[in-house]
């Protein structure tokens, strides 16, 4: 039994397609598809970008900073 999430090649292409747009790192981009499944149970891409793009504004890059401000703005809970 295999554990984890696979993306299919429309989630991979809001993948990349975020991190170009919002010019952020990879461990922003990591950090917004953790919240992202979290929040959503699912790989929501525009949601994915539009929170890539929060991240990225707000300067957050660590792990603890991303759900810090997710459990902040109401986006997931303990």
């Amino acid at each position: 039994m295999e554990k984890g999430f696979v993306f299919g090649e429309e989630a991979l292409g809001f993948i990349s397609f975020g991190q170009m747009y919002a010019g952020a790192s990879d461990e922003q981009v990591i950090h917004a598809i953790e919240i992202t499944l979290k929040a959503q149970l699912q790989f929501d891409g525009s949601y994915f970008v539009a929170l890539l793009e929060q991240l990225k504004s707000e300067g957050i890059t660590s792990k603890k900073q991303a759900f810090q401000y997710a459990q902040n703005k109401g986006i997931i809970s303990v």
